[in-house]
């Protein structure tokens, strides 16, 4: 099992974290997404995957989601 931490910007509410989570989930072997929301700041994004998941691939999900990772909190 592999953890990752990701910072996202824009995200403001319930709405954003469903969003960037529903997202996230869809990537092969997520387990679980965990979001501590910092409205209008840059909110934690942790992501529990049974093998490691590239970043491209979380950028691209968390972009999908119509948001922006802004770095990596690991």
């Amino acid at each position: 099992m592999t953890t990752s931490t990701f910072l996202v910007s824009s995200m403001t509410c319930a709405h954003c974290v469903a969003a960037v989570t529903e997202e996230i989930a869809r990537l092969d072997g997520v387990q679980d997404v965990a979001v501590d929301l910092v409205p209008g700041g840059k909110s934690t994004v942790t992501v529990t995957s049974a093998t490691p998941l590239s970043d491209a691939a979380v950028r691209d999900a968390v972009d999908e989601a119509g948001y922006a990772v802004t770095g990596s909190a690991t």
